[in-house]
């Protein structure tokens, strides 16, 4: 039984191409990560953070202290994302780390006032630019779970051919 993780560049066929993916992944998470440095970020983030359930407990950092916080954890998900192009293990902390970020930021739909309308009318769904904002993000959830799934050992994942 094979129990090695998997790096998509050492991988053969269209397995390979997943390389792309993570390339991509790791420039998105450099650019949110700086922008988290910058005040208009901070001053954007305050509502998501004040009203989840998951994250609010980072607000003992301060206004600008959250966004510090979470621009340090994207960079170091963008290198461990780097670092997993040699390190399969690295690999699937990284995007594992991606699919955690995503999820927590996918949560702010639902737990940020105002952030979406529900309704039973002709338009049973409606969201204000923040909420627009927050669901490009299940693509990007998407793409670290397959980067996760695909660094995992065949064994463990039985959805790669040999």
């Amino acid at each position: 039984m094979d129990m090695s993780f998997n790096v998509a560049e050492k991988g053969g066929g269209s397995y390979s191409l997943l390389a792309i993916l993570r390339w991509v992944m790791v420039i998105i998470f450099v650019s949110f990560g700086m922008q988290k440095f910058t005040l208009q970020s901070a001053q954007g983030l305050v509502q998501f953070i004040s009203n989840s359930p998951f994250i609010s407990w980072i607000s003992v950092f301060g206004f600008r202290g959250e966004a510090y916080v979470l621009g340090v954890i994207e960079f170091i998900i963008a290198a461990l994302l780097v670092a997993g192009a040699f390190s399969p293990i690295l690999s699937a902390l990284g995007s594992l780390m991606g699919v955690v970020t995503f999820m927590i930021t996918w949560s702010f739909f639902f737990t940020t006032p105002g952030v979406v309308k529900w309704s039973w009318s002709t338009d049973p769904m409606a969201w204000n630019l923040a909420g627009e904002f927050i669901f490009k993000d299940i693509v990007l959830l998407c793409v670290c779970i397959v980067l996760f799934l695909a660094s995992l050992p065949k064994s463990v994942v039985g959805l790669r051919a040999p």
